[in-house]
């Protein structure tokens, strides 16, 4: 089918969803054959440099999707009125999951003791002022640099000490702070997770799991994703190479500067398969969103494109909507 058909087909059999009556939300009908309750979307990183976001709520709902989750240059303009944003949501039958920390004038420092107080003031506020009224349950939420050599234990204290506080005041408001472990983060590696896992109340501090970071951090997604499992809020997929798997140092960003170190699915590091065994058989209850890059120079097929940005955009998206349809057994349509 070429893609203009595809595309069309989409068009034609996008989700079906009804209108509830808290917060005009939408409910989607289930696409996974085994747990009806994992719902698919997209971020903003695959196609947020070439497109708004009013082209993206158009574009996910026809591919089927059921939802966004943008950086927070996405709705920089819509920051003053989120309800005018909610209601082409709506009207498009999409959620937004969340967006992304990292606003303009929002800090992301969790470490410094001198800017973890505007920290956990900025992300209160955003929440409160943006997220409470879209009706978001769960907030993703990246932690800032990598501190030189690694942080200290002291530094993961003060860091779980910080999504303890802003998690305790976003409860209240019915949205889980989900940290979300990076490569170049402060939750890089195995030790980072683990201990921020250790140090944080559950009750208030939960995890979105990155396949690709995890295994780009040396870890077992697989793993790590079924011991912490009752603390998923949110899973991104994303891949690797395979050479990436079991690594003991995490690849450079310099590396990644070269050539990415992401991939689309299907790129041989993260074993999708096992993940969603494990995301069927628990039951697993929320979003499960595809989290690639957008094209650049070096990845794989790129230059075959021949420099189009449009197209190879387009084409990105189309590979992991089909990879998630035939490989995972997704119902996407059209084959719904």
């Amino acid at each position: 089918m070429s893609r203009a058909l595809a595309l069309g087909a989409f068009a034609g059999v996008a989700s079906v969803v009804e209108r509830s009556e808290a917060w005009a939300a939408v409910s989607h009908r289930p696409l996974d054959p085994v747990n009806p309750d994992m719902l698919f979307g997209s971020t903003s990183s695959l196609w947020g440099g070439q497109h708004d976001i009013e082209w993206a709520i158009k574009r996910i709902a026809a591919l089927g999707l059921q939802c966004i989750e943008p950086y927070a240059n996405q709705i920089e303009k819509h920051r003053g009125n989120p309800l005018a944003l909610k209601r082409q949501f709506d009207e498009a039958g999409l959620t937004l999951i969340d967006v992304s920390n990292g606003a303009n004038g929002q800090s992301t420092n969790f470490i410094d003791p001198a800017q973890i107080p505007k920290t956990i003031a900025d992300h209160v506020a955003f929440a409160r002022d943006f997220l409470k009224p879209f009706g978001c349950t769960v907030w993703k939420c990246n932690m800032g640099a990598r501190p030189a050599g690694g942080p200290s234990d002291d530094q993961l204290k003060r860091l779980a000490d910080t999504l303890n506080e802003i998690g305790r005041q976003t409860m209240a408001m019915g949205i889980r702070l989900a940290p979300h472990p990076h490569i170049w983060g402060p939750m890089e590696r195995e030790h980072d997770v683990r201990r921020v896992l250790e140090l944080t109340d559950p009750k208030y501090v939960w995890l979105t799991t990155d396949t690709g970071h995890l295994t780009l951090g040396g870890m077992d997604a697989v793993q790590i994703m079924g011991e912490y499992f009752p603390r998923i809020a949110e899973v991104h997929l994303k891949d690797t190479y395979a050479r990436y798997r079991g690594n003991t140092s995490t690849p450079t960003q310099e590396q990644h500067r070269t050539a990415s170190v992401y991939h689309n699915l299907g790129g041989g590091g993260v074993d999708f398969p096992a993940i969603f065994k494990l995301l069927r058989d628990r039951h697993y209850k929320g979003w499960v969103v595809l989290d690639m890059d957008g094209p650049r120079k070096g990845d794989d097929g790129f230059d075959a494109i021949g420099g189009n940005m449009d197209l190879a955009v387009d084409d990105y998206v189309m590979h992991n909507i089909n990879y998630l349809r035939v490989m995972l057994g997704i119902r996407l349509p059209p084959y719904a």
